[in-house]
């Protein structure tokens, strides 16, 4: 029984076994007249079925094990929401199945039905040992289905991210504006300081920071000093110059609280991604766009525009240093860099435009993620790389998000059997 759970759910899903002559371990007859919808989530596996047993109707769920007894070892006995199960599916019926008030649930055993052809592909080409299970296949799955499954898997990636971005909404009480700006600094954190980013813009509403934006020294100021990485003392004129003016704004809106350094990452981060850096980069944007969410929502709407609200120069003093109080003989920064400029339109703009078109059900914003995704070359990392050596090369950002998004949901957890690309590859051609 080399086998999960959700091989017999496929199989009954799809319903790969022999039907013919069906009964229960109790000896009832059985014919299926509606499987089910396959439920994800908590509680029974599938719900909604129509099952006639011995000439009844019966309308409820389905429950799916290896064997019989992991109901119980499940505690279904004891939760009422599996009363409503009609039918018990499992390989091995070891032991009866009984609801909370005792009853006993009609069980229906798969071995021995279950087609040969199914085994023989589930057992061929799904090598879960493999960080793609179905890598060494993939060339036999059909273009179509293999791009439905990446669209599936993106959207389901931009729905897991713009849920982050429903609940800082939340937490603003609607402001969009304040939401936008938020999730830009969570995003320029990327993943080594997203955390202090977000905490960091908190600290600072964006109204505040929007009625000082003409001065980029008060922005940075502001934004330096509540990070808490403004150095004590200094004797470089322009640092004292930031040290002032944060003490001026802190005096003038009050300020009780601010990071500490050590809220920050530096170590083991490549010094252009120094959050200093970061923050010097965030100020120009901020100081440069009238608006923000205008400028994301409305004003930008290619690469192009994105790029010219994005790729801004900081302040001359980041031209030569990644952090305070130490010069680099080597330019620290520009702007931010072409690879930089294409993650921020894929994890800032587009789960932003996303969460605003599920907010307000308006499906035109999935469709401009779709369209924007398809201008920006694809990523190059190591999921990418694995994909590309199974000969599936991903051709834009709409390829390497999708598959970015199959790697984490479906490969890396091995729910393959969830996936379209698995489910395809051991499809039987019986009926």
């Amino acid at each position: 029984m080399n086998f999960k759970e959700d091989f017999l759910q496929l199989v009954w899903k799809y319903q790969y076994f022999d039907r013919k002559g069906l009964q229960t371990t109790d000896g009832q007859s059985a014919q299926i007249l509606n499987v089910g919808i396959h439920n994800l989530g908590e509680g029974p596996d599938f719900r909604d079925a129509t099952i006639v047993l011995d000439g009844v109707t019966f309308h409820g769920h389905v429950e799916v094990h290896r064997l019989a007894s992991e109901w119980k070892q499940h505690a279904h006995d004891g939760d009422s929401a599996y009363n409503s199960v009609i039918l018990h599916v499992v390989w091995k019926d070891d032991k009866s199945a009984l609801r909370k008030d005792g009853t006993r649930i009609p069980t229906l055993e798969l071995e021995g039905r279950i087609f040969l052809e199914i085994w023989r592909n589930y057992e061929q080409l799904l090598h879960y040992e493999q960080d793609l299970p179905c890598g060494h296949a993939l060339s036999q799955v059909p273009e179509i289905i293999r791009f439905s499954a990446l669209e599936k898997a993106l959207v389901e990636r931009l729905h897991q991210k713009s849920e982050q971005i429903l609940q800082i909404l939340d937490q603003t009480k609607g402001d969009w504006e304040e939401t936008a700006y938020r999730w830009l600094f969570q995003c320029f954190g990327f993943k080594t300081n997203a955390s202090p980013m977000l905490d960091l813009a908190s600290l600072l509403p964006y109204k505040i920071l929007q009625k000082h934006r003409n001065q980029l020294s008060a922005v940075e100021a502001m934004l330096f000093g509540l990070a808490g990485l403004l150095p004590d003392k200094t004797e470089e004129p322009y640092v004292q110059h930031l040290i002032r003016e944060y003490d001026f704004y802190q005096k003038k809106f009050g300020w009780q609280d601010q990071l500490l350094r050590q809220h920050w990452n530096f170590m083991g981060v490549r010094p252009s991604n120094f959050p200093t850096l970061r923050i010097a980069q965030l100020a120009a944007i901020l100081a440069k766009a009238p608006n923000l969410l205008q400028a994301v929502m409305e004003d930008s709407r290619d690469f192009a525009s994105f790029k010219k609200l994005l790729q801004v120069q900081p302040s001359d003093y980041w031209l030569y240093h990644y952090s305070f109080g130490k010069s680099s003989e080597k330019m620290a920064s520009r702007g931010i860099s072409g690879t930089v400029l294409q993650l921020l339109i894929i994890n800032f703009v587009m789960p932003l435009w996303f969460a605003y078109g599920r907010y307000f059900q308006n499906p035109d914003w999935q469709e401009r993620c779709f369209d924007l995704l398809q201008e920006i070359p694809a990523e190059r990392n190591f999921i990418i790389r694995k994909f590309e050596s199974s000969d599936w090369k991903a051709a834009n950002a709409f390829d390497s998000q999708g598959m970015i998004g199959l790697f984490r949901t479906y490969c890396s957890p091995k729910k393959c059997l969830q996936c379209k690309i698995a489910q395809s590859l051991i499809k039987s051609t019986k009926g």
